[in-house]
């Protein structure tokens, strides 16, 4: 398969000679005893955008938030989310296999549910029922589309989990994706939420690489379950280094990847052969396809033509676009799409 434009994920990104540049140069030493700069120093930064006292650097936005769940909850407790949340779908079972807790699930409207649903999925404080001790939220929502929440209905829930005495737990691996497309701030959403997972390795281009923003007593406890999940690390500045330079450069710059996804949202809008477009407002582009186009033969077609996209679901597609995919490439999925012959 030769893939000349690839818009399976926002995770394909390799840095940039610039960002290259940062990494080759970055002062490093033992991450696991404490004693990387480059790595404290993005910690720091991290945890000051947000307003949080301290940050974490892990692997991946997987560690980041399976650890927040183990320092947060007991085994037995049960945390609620939506149906679509990555942390329930999409990180392996490590809710239970990690953490030993249960799950209440919300069905909310494409990843983003009410306060009054969250209220209503916390159980009653009995010995026959799960001890509710969770809300987490996902901001943007993969499987909703890249679709963002509403600040004031995040308000909302903080209160909910406010009154109940409940942790309120956000997975934000695309949370600068929401901030763009809002004006909102992450000191913000620092303020609402106990922890705060940001993933440095999609629309910001790093590598590898995430952080989980936190008090520093709740990272003390982080750090003991990071080293039982295997995430100690040597010379990471080198990744830190490219973590900084993402925070410092490729934020403004996602509004270029929301706009080209608008087009092709559009360009799919006006077919014949979609049934829907999900509604957006980022770099995520779902759609599902009409029942006379089957999705193996849309994917034959986009690969034949060197374009690479993922099958999300029954005659679902996704499109994400990113700091690799450019004007041209664009052009040429628009012209992909508009001569598909379905669309004849």
């Amino acid at each position: 398969m030769n893939i000349k434009i690839d818009l399976g994920s926002d995770t394909v990104t390799r840095p940039t000679p610039a960002m290259l540049d940062a990494m080759m140069t970055a002062k490093v030493g033992d991450d696991m005893f404490g004693e990387d700069p480059t790595v404290a120093e993005l910690e720091a930064k991290a945890g000051a955008m947000f307003g949080k006292e301290d940050a974490l650097f892990c692997p991946s936005g997987t560690m980041t938030n399976q650890i927040a769940i183990n320092v947060h909850v007991r085994p037995g407790d049960e945390l609620i989310c939506d149906d679509s949340a990555h942390i329930y779908n999409f990180e392996g079972g490590g809710i239970a296999r990690n953490s030993g807790a249960s799950v209440k699930l919300i069905n909310g409207k494409n990843g983003r549910y009410t306060a009054e649903q969250a209220e209503a999925a916390i159980n009653p404080n009995d010995i026959h029922h799960a001890r509710t001790a969770m809300i987490e939220v996902e901001n943007t929502v993969n499987k909703g589309g890249g679709g963002y929440w509403d600040f004031n209905e995040l308000v909302r829930v903080r209160e909910v989990a406010k009154k109940h005495k409940l942790v309120y737990h956000l997975d934000g691996a695309r949370l600068f994706n929401a901030l763009v497309a809002t004006g909102e701030t992450p000191l913000q959403h620092g303020e609402l939420f106990d922890t705060v997972s940001i993933c440095l390795s999609k629309g910001l281009g790093a590598p590898v690489g995430s952080l989980l923003l936190c008090t520093t007593a709740f990272r003390k406890e982080a750090l003991r379950v990071r080293k039982a999940f295997g995430g100690a690390m040597r010379q990471a500045g080198f990744l830190a280094a490219a973590g900084i330079f993402a925070l410092d450069n490729n934020i403004d710059r996602l509004a270029e990847d929301h706009h080209r996804a608008s087009i092709i949202g559009e360009t799919l809008a006006a077919t014949s052969w979609v049934d829907e477009v999900y509604p957006s407002g980022t770099n995520i582009v779902i759609f599902k396809l009409s029942d006379s186009v089957k999705a193996q033969d849309f994917m034959s077609y986009l690969e034949q033509h060197g374009v690479r996209a993922f099958v999300f679901g029954p005659q679902t597609i996704r499109f994400v676009t990113h700091l690799d995919f450019t004007d041209d490439m664009l052009t040429e999925v628009v012209r992909l799409i508009k001569t598909y012959p379905a669309n004849c």
